[in-house]
Parts: structure tokens; C-alpha cells; sequence
């Protein structure tokens, strides 16, 4: 039965959110908010994705506030923290469960912290020139939030008439987008983090929502009220975990996930794919998406980590240089916790596993490099703001990828070795790569005027850089 909001149930849904008042119809069919355009703010930004279980040995709010000198310093722009609502009991998976088993939206899971704390790590992160979003999983909720009780009916029953599990996802209840109540109950969740922690935004799990229990017209709906409604108490930065359903990034999201890149540098690291097939991934996705949709590139993140292998196991030698990749190419860059220290670990999802730092001066130096890169070379900027990429075709373009992008105010010229051996004689066409350049990470000068022949190491990289007289 569809439950319908009075005045006499409002003292009812205290408990269910955090506030319900001034709330729009969430479900309005065909709601639409205004045009999105990129932020100025996000031309050069690198996001940091923060697992704060594992950040630090104390795994809080706290003991992480300590390092956002140190992720400042290394040039991250967004943080985006993991889920840090209190965690489902029921059905829990390991000792401490999984962080997208959500047991109340509006509070902080005391192993964290407390509220306070949250605010203090994002008023910090503000004075230090980084915006912060917030995992938000609105696909389900854990089996005991207050929901289930009180609104079964806005979950997706089963035959028993409990409410299913997405996937084989069994410490979740599956919401049902039927209905317009828990929608609203949902954006006014969404609504509190930005008006009493002031967050920027929302990385948003399971953006598509569940396909076997949400239509795609239901999703998209849902994302637009939510844009609109978050829009109109600050602006806001969408991140959606998804990228077949590219309708979500015409109304409702910055940005969506590079999925298919991701798994394409892993077939070449692994001898399954080639640069032939990088270079038609690329040629589709200049098709597919606005060029104000930032796409989120990454060779690890919480899922990959601790699901399919750190970076160094999936792409063994080539891990540097697929890094080198995603933050040269359109897109904006992400770093895992970790990554920066030489994290070799898979890191457990429902126990306390500390990430380890093997090699932490060398990633940081490495890592540091890459953010200084990104924001001091106008044509690696991010959507809007940076230049298209134009490839520079070479005689080995199976194994070495060449290209270019060009500004008005600066030049870099990439050239790859993605292939396990050492690539001899690899001519370039055309003249877009001519110029003289500073050779990033050398120190040294080299100017291109003819057709240069290049020998190339296994996963060899070399990004020529060039300023230009204003």
C-alpha cells in the first residue's frame, strides 16, 4: 500500500530522516534542472578517495584530520570519503561490516567519530583549497534501519514479504522506487549533509540503481530532484558510480566512471588487449559524453583493491605508466588511499586491515609529480577547460601510443610503451608533435623539427611538455 505524508504523520518521520521540511515531490516525472556546466574549480582537480578504516591505525575522523596537510601538499582538490553513516547489525558481513550497509543516513558510525569531528575534518579540508564528497547509497539501506520497520512498503519485497537483496548482496534491503515518500525522505537525508556539514557533494553508489528492481526512467527521475533540490541549498559536484547509462550525465551529474578504460589497461598489462583497442575506446567516448562530464580515471580504487587486486597484481610492471596514462588523458584523475604510499595490500572490506607504505617517498614523489603536472599544463586540464587529445600515429601502433594536446597556453606530447618488450624503430606521422620541449621529470631540453625514431622500453613513458609566450 503507497504511504501518503499528512501533518498528522510528520512527528512520525522524525526518526526515518533528518528533516522532511520544505521538501519538492521528489518522484515529479520529467523534473529537469537547469544546464550543467563544469565548475572552474574542478580544471585541474584530483580526487583522493578516502577508505577511513584503513587510513590510519585509529581508522578515524580524527587520526585522518592529521594528514590533510600532507594531502594537500601532494595536490588532491576532492576528498571523497567512503560511506561514514553507522553500519548495519543485522546479517553483517566480517566483524565490522561493509560501509555501503547504511543503518541511518543522518549520523556519523561512532568507530569514526562523531559528527563534530566529521565538521572539523571538512571545515579543514576548506581551508586548504579541497572540496569533500560523501559515498551515498540510495540503491538500499542495511536490514535494520528504522526504514524496514516503519515503511516496509518502500522496499522491494520478496515472496516470504521481506524485502530482497540487490545482487548477492545479503546485509542490504533493496529500496523500491515506486513510490514518491522515501524518495523525498532520501534528497531530505542528502540535504543535511550540505546544510550542517557543508560537504560538496555526492559520490553516488549504484547511480543506475538496481536494474532488476528500478527502471531506468525511475532512476533518472530520482538523480534530477535529487540535483535540483541539492543545487538549491549550495552548488553541488555529482559523481555517479556508473557509465553505460550516460543519461545521467546530461541532467543530474558532473561525472561519471571510466570503467572501460580501467579494464582495458588491465587487458594490456595482461597481454589481452592492445593500443589499437585504446584507440578506438577513445574515438567512442568523444561520441558518448559532453565534454564538460568529467570521467573519473583510476587503476585502483576500493573495489579493485580489495575485490581484484592491488594495481601492482593486475598490472604488474605497466602499473606506473597506466598512472601516467590516466592523468594525461581527458578525464580527471583518482588516487586511492594508499596508492601515494606504495600500498601493496588488498585491503580487507568488512575487517580492520591498516594500508601498508612499502615505498612511501617513492609514490608520493611519483604521485606528487603527476598532480603537479596536471595543474601546471593548461592542455591537461579537465573537460571544458582542457584541449582535445590528437593522435599522433606511429609505425608500432600496436604497442606505442603517441599523441597530442595543444593550447593556446601550453603543449604536451605523449609518447607510450605499452607492451611488456622493448619497441624499436617507432616513427611518428605528421608534424602536431613538433616543437621544443622540456622532457617532464628530466631536466633537460629536446626539440622535434623532423621525423624522430624512438626506442622505447617495456612500459617505457615520456611526456614532453612546452609553455607558451603570451
Amino acid at each position: 500500500m503507497k504511504f501518503i505524508i499528512t501533518i498528522a504523520l510528520a512527528a512520525t518521520l522524525c526518526f526515518a530522516s533528518c528533516s522532511s521540511a520544505n521538501v519538492e515531490n521528489a518522484a515529479s516525472v520529467g523534473a529537469k534542472i537547469e544546464s550543467l556546466s563544469q565548475p572552474d574549480w574542478s580544471k585541474d582537480a584530483v580526487i583522493y578517495e578516502v577508505n577511513l578504516r584503513q587510513y590510519t591505525p585509529e581508522g578515524t575522523l580524527e587520526a585522518f584530520r592529521a594528514h590533510l596537510p600532507r594531502l594537500q601538499q601532494l595536490g588532491v582538490k576532492i576528498l571523497w570519503f567512503m560511506p561514514v553513516s553507522p553500519i548495519g547489525k543485522l546479517e553483517r558481513k566480517g566483524t565490522l561490516g561493509s560501509y555501503y550497509s547504511i543503518r541511518d543516513y543522518c549520523a556519523v558510525n561512532p568507530e569514526f567519530g562523531t559528527l563534530e569531528d566529521f565538521k572539523q575534518v571538512v571545515q579543514e579540508a576548506h581551508r586548504r583549497g579541497m572540496k569533500v564528497i560523501i559515498d551515498w547509497v540510495a540503491n538500499h539501506t542495511s536490514r535494520d534501519h528504522a526504514w524496514v520497520g516503519a515503511h516496509p512498503d518502500w522496499y522491494v519485497a520478496g515472496k516470504d514479504g521481506k524485502p530482497v537483496g540487490p545482487y548477492d548482496w545479503t546485509d542490504v534491503a533493496q529500496l523500491s522506487y515506486a513510490g514518491s515518500d522515501m524518495q523525498k525522505e532520501m534528497i531530505a537525508s542528502m540535504k543535511y549533509w550540505l546544510t550542517e556539514a557543508d560537504i560538496d557533494g555526492f559520490r553516488c553508489d549504484v547511480a543506475r540503481l538496481a536494474s532488476d528492481y528500478v527502471t531506468e526512467r525511475q532512476a533518472l527521475d530520482f538523480w534530477e530532484a535529487a540535483r535540483k533540490e541539492c543545487s538549491a541549498v549550495k552548488p553541488v559536484f555529482m559523481l555517479a558510480e556508473d557509465e553505460a547509462f550516460r543519461a545521467l550525465t546530461d541532467t543530474a551529474f558532473d561525472a561519471n566512471y571510466g570503467w572501460e578504460l580501467h579494464h582495458l589497461m588491465n587487458g594490456i598489462a595482461q597481454g589481452k588487449s592492445s593500443v589499437e583497442d585504446l584507440q578506438k575506446y577513445f574515438e567512442r567516448d568523444i561520441l558518448n559524453f559532453q565534454k564538460r562530464t568529467l570521467r573519473m580515471l583510476f587503476t585502483s580504487n576500493h573495489d579493485e583493491n580489495s575485490w581484484n587486486g592491488t594495481e601492482f597484481m593486475r598490472m604488474g610492471d605497466a602499473a606506473k605508466a597506466m598512472a601516467v596514462l590516466t592523468f594525461t588523458v581527458p578525464g580527471f584523475p583518482l588516487i586511492y588511499t594508499g596508492q601515494e604510499l606504495g600500498n601493496r595490500r588488498c585491503l580487507e572490506f568488512f575487517e580492520k586491515d591498516l594500508i601498508s607504505r612499502s615505498s612511501e617517498d617513492k609514490f608520493t614523489a611519483f604521485y606528487k609529480s603527476l598532480t603537479e603536472l596536471k595543474s601546471e599544463y593548461s592542455a591537461l586540464h579537465n573537460g571544458v577547460y582542457g584541449a582535445d587529445m590528437v593522435w599522433v600515429n606511429n609505425s608500432q601502433n600496436k604497442k606505442a601510443l603517441s599523441f597530442v594536446r595543444e593550447d593556446s597556453h601550453s603543449k604536451v606530447f605523449c609518447l607510450f610503451n605499452l607492451s611488456p618488450e622493448v619497441v624499436k624503430n617507432v616513427e611518428l606521422e605528421g608534424d602536431a608533435f613538433y616543437g621544443e620541449y622540456s622532457v617532464w621529470g628530466k631536466g633537460m631540453s629536446v626539440k622535434f623539427d623532423a621525423k624522430p625514431c624512438f626506442t622505447l622500453n617495456p612500459w617505457e613513458y615520456r611526456v614532453y611538455v612546452m609553455e607558451k609566450a603570451q
